[in-house]
C-alpha cells in the first residue's frame, strides 16, 4: 500500500509524493507570504488546479510550461491554459481521470470562479474539488468551498482516507462549519488550509480542532510550511 507524503506549501498549495509522482495542488507560489518555497524550484509531474482565483491557479501556467507537467482542471480553465501552451487534461464534475498510478475524480465544491488577466475577467468555469487515488487509499482536497451536503455523498461514493478542507471562513468555510464536513466526510485524517495566508482569513486551527473532537474521531494534523508528512 503506498503511502501519501503531504507537503503543505501555504494557502491551499499542497505537494502529494505518492506511487513515484508529484502531484502539486492549486501551486499559488508567487505572492503567497506563507510560501517557503519558489515556483522555479517545484517539478512536479502533475498540477491539479481546483479553480481559476489567482490564489489557486497561481503559478501554473509558469511552472507547466517549464517542466511540461500535465495541469488536470475543469474543462473552461483547461481551454484557457491550453492557450498558454500548457499541457492539460480537461473534465468536470463527477468525471474521472487517470494519469499513470493516480485518479482524479472531480467534484463539487461550493465557490465562485474567474481568471483576472490584466484587468480581464475570463470564465474559469467552475469551482471543485479533487479525490486523488492511488491503490485502494484516497484524499480529498476539498478547493474553496462552504458546507454542502453533498459531502455525505462524497464519503459514501469515495471514502477519503485524508480530508483537507478550508478553515478561512469569509470566502470559504469557517472553523464551525468545516467540522460539520468532517461528520459527514468521515475521514481518517484532517488537514486544515486557507487560513492565516492573509488577515481576512485569521483563524486558531486549534478552535477548529476542537470542534471536530464534538462530532468524530477523525486525526487533526495541523502542518507547518514545508514539513511533510507521512499518511
Amino acid at each position: 500500500m503506498d503511502n501519501f507524503v503531504l507537503t503543505w506549501l501555504g494557502h491551499s498549495c499542497f505537494r502529494i509524493d505518492v506511487a513515484g509522482t508529484m502531484v502539486l495542488i492549486d501551486p499559488f507560489i508567487t505572492g503567497n507570504p506563507s510560501a517557503k518555497v519558489k515556483a522555479d524550484e517545484l517539478y512536479p509531474d502533475i498540477i491539479a488546479v481546483t479553480h481559476g482565483h489567482n490564489d489557486h491557479l497561481g503559478d501554473t501556467v509558469e511552472i507547466a510550461k517549464r517542466t511540461g507537467c500535465t495541469v488536470v482542471c475543469i474543462h473552461e480553465l483547461s481551454k484557457y491554459l491550453k492557450s498558454k501552451d500548457a499541457k492539460t487534461e480537461g473534465m468536470n464534475i463527477g468525471g474521472t481521470v487517470k494519469i499513470g498510478d493516480l485518479s482524479f475524480t472531480m467534484t463539487d465544491a461550493r465557490h465562485s470562479s474567474s481568471i483576472d488577466e490584466a484587468g480581464r475577467e475570463i470564465d474559469g468555469g467552475r469551482a471543485a474539488g479533487f479525490i486523488i487515488k492511488a491503490g485502494e487509499r484516497s484524499v480529498y482536497h476539498a478547493g474553496d468551498t462552504g458546507l454542502f451536503g453533498d459531502m455525505e455523498l462524497i464519503s459514501r461514493l469515495y471514502s477519503p482516507d485524508v480530508a483537507i478542507l478550508p478553515i478561512g471562513g469569509r470566502y470559504t468555510m469557517g472553523p464551525e462549519d468545516a467540522a460539520l464536513a468532517v461528520e459527514m466526510l468521515r475521514p481518517k485524517t484532517v488537514v486544515p488550509m486557507h487560513y492565516n495566508t492573509f488577515g481576512v482569513i485569521s483563524q486558531d486551527p486549534q478552535v477548529f480542532a476542537g470542534y471536530v473532537k464534538t462530532v468524530s474521531d477523525a486525526d487533526v494534523i495541523i502542518m507547518e510550511i514545508d514539513c511533510p508528512v507521512f499518511l
